[in-house]
C-alpha cells in the first residue's frame, strides 16, 4: 500500500516488512467503480487483514519516515507531463502517495482491500478507484503512462511477479514509467502475524527482481537498496524506477 511495512526474518522479525503501497483510466474523479477481487489463499489473507487494520494501518505508517518514496516519486512525476494517466497499485487507504500524484496526473487506485478503498475515496475524492487484486486486474494496452506499486508487490506469491511486471509493462505506453519497492532478500511465500493480524509475504532477492524487471521490458533508471526505520526496527527494499523500451508479450492471467 501507500504506507509503509517491513520485512523480517522467520521470528517475529519475518512479518513486518510490508506497506502496500491508485474504470476509465483516462479520467480521475469516479469513485464508485467496484469489482469484486479475487481472494481466495494468500489474497483473501491480504484482503481481510487490511479490511481489519485500516485505521490502525494509517496510525503505524504515520510514524515511518521514508524520505525515499518521495525522493523517487519525484523523479517519476518529473519525467511525466502534466495529466498524464497514472495508475497506483496498492493505493491504500490513498495517504500519501495517490494524494501527492492527484496534484498533476489522472490517478486511478486500485487495492484488495475494501475497507481501504473506502478511505481512499475519502480521502482523494478527485482520483478513481478500484477494488480489485492487483496480480489480477485488467486493464488495456497502453492505458497508463505510469505505474507505481509501493510495498504492494510484496503481498503477490511470488511466482507471479513475472506475470504482473509483463503485464504491467503491457498497461504502459511507449516509454511509459514504473516505480515500485520490492524485497531485497529471497521470501519464499510466508504468511504470519503483522500488525496483530495474519499477513501474507512473498519476494525474491534484489538480482533476481532486477532480471524479471528488464526480462519484462523495462531499463532501470533507478536501482537502489535503501534502509528505513520502522517502528520494529530497520528494514531494506529494493527501489526501482524503470521505463519501457521494449514489448514483451504478457503471461497468461492466473485463473
Amino acid at each position: 500500500m501507500n504506507s509503509c511495512r517491513s520485512s523480517r526474518s522467520t521470528t517475529s522479525r519475518a512479518w513486518s516488512w510490508a506497506r502496500r503501497s491508485s474504470h476509465d483510466p483516462a479520467v480521475g474523479g469516479s469513485n464508485d467503480r467496484v469489482r469484486t477481487p479475487v481472494t481466495n489463499g494468500h489474497a483473501r489473507v491480504v484482503a481481510e487483514g487490511y479490511d481489519a487494520i485500516a485505521t490502525r494501518y494509517a496510525a503505524w505508517s504515520g510514524k515511518v519516515e521514508d524520505p525515499t518514496r518521495a525522493r523517487v516519486l519525484s523523479e517519476f512525476s518529473g519525467r511525466l507531463a502534466d495529466g498524464a494517466r497514472v495508475l497506483d497499485l496498492g493505493c491504500g487507504s490513498g495517504f500519501p502517495s495517490t494524494a501527492d500524484l492527484t496534484q498533476r496526473f489522472r490517478v486511478t487506485g486500485v487495492d484488495i482491500s475494501i475497507e481501504q478503498i473506502r478511505l481512499a475515496r475519502t480521502n482523494v475524492p478527485v482520483a478513481t478507484f478500484i477494488h480489485d487484486d492487483l496480480a489480477t486486474a485488467r486493464f488495456g494496452a497502453g492505458s497508463f503512462d505510469g505505474v507505481v506499486a509501493l510495498y504492494s508487490i510484496i503481498h503477490v506469491a511470488r511466482d507471479e511477479h513475472a506475470t504482473l511486471f509483463r503485464r504491467i509493462a503491457s498497461w504502459l505506453v511507449p516509454g511509459g514509467l514504473f516505480a515500485a519497492s520490492l524485497t531485497v532478500a529471497d521470501s519464499p511465500d510466508q504468511t504470519g502475524e503483522w500488525l496483530g493480524v495474519p499477513m501474507f509475504f512473498s519476494g525474491y532477492d534484489a538480482a533476481t527482481n532486477r532480471s524479471l524487471l528488464r526480462g519484462a521490458g523495462f531499463e532501470l533508471l533507478v536501482d537502489e537498496v535503501v534502509e528505513i526505520e520502522e517502528p520494529e526496527g530497520a528494514v531494506e527494499f529494493l527501489w526501482v524506477l524503470g521505463r519501457k523500451t521494449a514489448s514483451v508479450e504478457p503471461a497468461a492471467r492466473r485463473r
